[in-house]
């Protein structure tokens, strides 16, 4: 026969707690992880995109490009 006097009841409900609380974090996690969606770009596509922000002059472009070529 089981006797059960209630005297570890709160620790029941603790679990409980815990148990609701896991499963709430796994299904509310954010799916769409901002860092696992960034795309690597490669040095010449960042090249491009400061000249296009006018970071860079033409001929700093042209030589940083033929630098870039001439390694692949």
């Amino acid at each position: 026969m089981h006797f059960y006097d209630g005297s570890f009841g709160g620790m029941h409900l603790i679990w409980w707690f815990i148990w609701l609380a896991f499963i709430v974090w796994i299904f509310f996690i954010p799916i769409d992880i901002p860092y696992q969606k960034a795309k690597k770009e490669s040095p010449l596509e960042i090249l491009k995109k400061r000249f296009a922000k006018g970071e860079i002059s033409r001929e700093e472009f042209e030589e940083s490009k033929k630098i870039l070529n001439s390694e692949n």
